[in-house]
């Protein structure tokens, strides 16, 4: 479970701002179900949600328990349990065995003018369950990816009234029970925000790994660079310069850097840019040579070249792609 975080003072704070920032949330979908009485569910990704699409379940009121590799978790109102690899899991309330029921097989048919509301049988012990998904750009960075569990739980009702986050919880349970015009967008940004939150918090935890972003963004020296090579992608950075930034050999640099986070520091750098050149090519606007120059490659060719070494396909496809998908879930 994720604890509520201390301050954390910079420069830590500054690199995990930058990260944040670079979190963005492209698409989200909810539904609330209200089963009663013993009930059980699977929890397997169901197919309305994108293969890349982390789910959630939001505690509105009640109780149920979760079931994840074998262990159980008892939900309380107001906790958020994320997935972000769709892990399988069950989730369920009462006596084990209880009935069976699929609420994402139950939806109606898409548009939703509202928030859909299923409502399972009319026992006393009714619980309320905000489902859904969101799908976060930052999943395609690697590094990012790994820092990930595949199981975050947030409890917001024991964190006190100046927990903003159990207020915000609160808002999207209201804006669920009493619709409103523009209500949907409002929810969207809710759901956003708190999505947020919860990766802020799983970057803050006190259990870190040994390897990894996270633990290199708690060590100053690697933390120095990380934040030179996310904030400045552009520059031509090389093993000396991030020695010198860092005040460390470029030996001791290179053997510190690619035992913790796995990879050399300019493969770093490369995938960075290629991940920052991926989110550019999924919003209009920007020419491919524009976003070569900004993501440090010079030229739409040595752009070109990089880019398709890396996903096998040319940046123009890849936007073209990406334009279809959108299209595609618009519709």
């Amino acid at each position: 479970m994720i604890e509520n975080p201390a301050r954390t003072p910079t420069p830590l704070g500054d690199l995990l701002s930058e990260a944040l920032r670079r979190i963005r949330i492209t698409g989200n979908m909810q539904y609330c179900f209200m089963p009663s009485g013993d009930w059980t569910t699977d929890a397997t990704p169901a197919p309305y949600r994108p293969a890349d699409a982390m789910g959630f379940h939001i505690v509105a009121s009640g109780s149920c328990w979760l079931e994840f590799e074998g262990e159980r978790t008892v939900l309380e109102a107001g906790d958020i349990a994320a997935f972000p690899f769709g892990t399988p899991h069950i989730i369920g309330g009462g006596a084990v065995g209880g009935r069976l029921i699929d609420p994402g097989n139950d939806l109606p048919p898409k548009p939703w003018p509202e928030v859909p509301i299923l409502a399972y049988g009319e026992e006393d012990r009714r619980v309320r369950i905000l489902c859904g998904y969101v799908q976060c750009e930052a999943m395609s960075f690697a590094p990012f990816k790994d820092t990930l569990q595949k199981f975050l739980h947030v409890r917001t009702a024991a964190s006190g009234e100046d927990d903003w986050l159990r207020a915000t919880v609160r808002q999207i349970v209201a804006e669920v029970d009493t619709p409103r015009r523009g209500g949907s967008s409002v929810l969207e940004r809710l759901t956003e925000v708190t999505f947020i939150e919860v990766l802020r918090r799983q970057f803050l935890r006190e259990d870190l790994p040994s390897s990894g972003w996270l633990a290199a963004v708690h060590d100053p020296a690697l933390a120095r660079c990380l934040a030179l090579l996310h904030t400045e992608p552009n520059k031509d950075w090389d093993i000396a310069s991030l020695a010198r930034e860092a005040g460390m050999s470029r030996s001791a640099l290179s053997e510190r850097f690619t035992r913790v986070l796995r990879v050399p520091p300019i493969r770093y750098l490369r995938d960075w840019r290629l991940y920052l050149a991926t989110v550019e090519l999924s919003r209009p606007g920007k020419s491919l040579a524009e976003i070569a120059i900004e993501t440090g490659y010079g030229t739409e060719a040595a752009f070109n070249r990089a880019f398709t070494r890396r996903f096998g396909v040319p940046p123009a496809a890849w936007r073209r792609s990406v334009d279809s998908r959108q299209a595609a879930r618009q519709s």
